[in-house]
């Protein structure tokens, strides 16, 4: 235990988290259990260590950080720690990828039941369904989504700033205003280019090749998360990752099943779980047209980031699909976008009607009253017609 004590202390008193995620004051912390999911390489360790320096006295051993990576853990069962840790007087164990402990939901139920006093909050990979395939944690487990940056979190640690967030609501009916707030501080376009190619995932700020890192991150995606976690064979690696990389290079449209099956050698029902999988895992988005959902076949696939199209496959990276990709992601968090209709229009929420377009050539467009414009290549907007980069300020 006083090894874990002495790992606990490092890790806080060095952690590094320039920009305080939003995050941290979404979370009910009265809660015995919490859940933080989250794909590889958002931040999910930084932020278990930030809520502890926030609400713990470095050497305050009510609070303890542990990773499941730790061998000790193989011949050890997180409930059986956990009894020793408060015995010590021990209140918040803080476990990180909890997936590597084998039945670590049954794990976590022993620990609700048998210490009452104890908070547990942990993180997992986003492939995690952590109520559906884990009965034993309904009811007892809350458990919310750690994203990567958005250009707003972004641009607050490029610039200095102090932006909040904004609804979608307050960006529709007041953008005019709220750009007059921004503009004199900050231009966005300035930095918004440097966030579409590297800005969503926090490593950019290691002094590391971004696209040599985001690429290795996308195959501990694939490699772990989907395969250990959905207990898919080592042999399926090669068909999932072909099947990846052609949804990137094929861009933002409607997947030709069929072919896809055909490329990577396996029926079309596994083309649409495999497709599953590469969504549950963040490396793509799936869009269907309004009130359709999976196990219908999507309208589009795209990226779930722009980040990961510029990593894969650069010479492909056509600056309307990274636009359009950033704007599904902006809104991904707590809105459902959908394919309306046209390639180049979207609905948000089942109601309003949006279409991405380069302000430079919208004079060629005939504009309708009843479709928001999300327009790049400008930091103003007007009416009905909103600068892109705003969406980014959605979280």
């Amino acid at each position: 235990m006083e090894a874990f004590f002495r790992t606990h202390s490092y890790l806080v008193e060095h952690v590094h988290a320039p920009v305080r995620r939003g995050l941290m004051d979404e979370i009910d912390w009265n809660d015995r259990m919490i859940g933080i999911k989250g794909t590889r390489g958002v931040g999910k360790t930084t932020f278990l260590l930030q809520y502890a320096k926030e609400n713990f006295d470095v050497q305050d051993r009510q609070c303890l950080y542990v990773n499941m990576n730790n061998f000790y853990f193989q011949g050890r069962g997180i409930a059986d720690f956990a009894g020793d840790f408060v015995k010590q007087g021990g209140r918040v164990l803080l476990i990180d990828q909890v997936f590597k402990q084998p039945d670590w939901s049954k794990e976590l139920r022993r620990c609700y039941d048998l210490y009452p006093e104890l908070k547990i909050v942990f993180t997992g990979s986003s492939v995690m369904r952590l109520k559906e395939e884990n009965p034993e944690l309904n009811g007892i487990v809350k458990s919310y989504n750690l994203r990567g940056f958005s250009f707003r979190e972004f641009l607050n640690l490029r610039a200095g700033t102090n932006f909040h967030p904004f609804t979608l609501d307050e960006i529709l009916a007041n953008h005019e205003h709220i750009i007059k707030e921004i503009l004199p501080k900050v231009s966005p376009l300035q930095h918004f280019q440097d966030y579409i190619h590297h800005g969503f995932y926090p490593f950019f700020l290691e002094q590391r090749n971004f696209s040599e890192n985001l690429l290795k991150t996308m195959n501990m995606m694939t490699e772990v998360d989907i395969l250990l976690i959905k207990q898919i064979e080592l042999k399926y690696l090669t068909k999932i990752k072909k099947l990846f990389y052609l949804l990137a290079v094929d861009g933002p449209k409607a997947p030709n099943i069929s072919q896809l099956a055909q490329d990577i050698e396996t029926s079309r029902a596994t083309v649409m779980n495999y497709i599953k999988y590469l969504a549950d895992a963040r490396l793509i988005n799936i869009i269907y047209p309004v009130g359709e959902d999976f196990p219908k076949k999507p309208s589009k696939v795209m990226m779930h980031n722009s980040n990961l199209m510029y990593a894969i496959y650069p010479i492909k990276a056509e600056r309307q699909d990274a636009m359009e990709t950033f704007f599904v992601n902006s809104l991904w968090k707590d809105h459902i976008v959908n394919q309306a209709g046209k390639d180049l229009f979207y609905t948000v929420d089942g109601t309003r009607k949006y279409r991405i377009c380069d302000a430079k050539s919208e004079h060629k467009m005939r504009m309708n009253p009843d479709t928001i414009y999300a327009r790049y290549n400008t930091e103003v907007g007007k009416d009905n017609m909103i600068p892109l980069w705003l969406f980014g300020f959605l979280y």
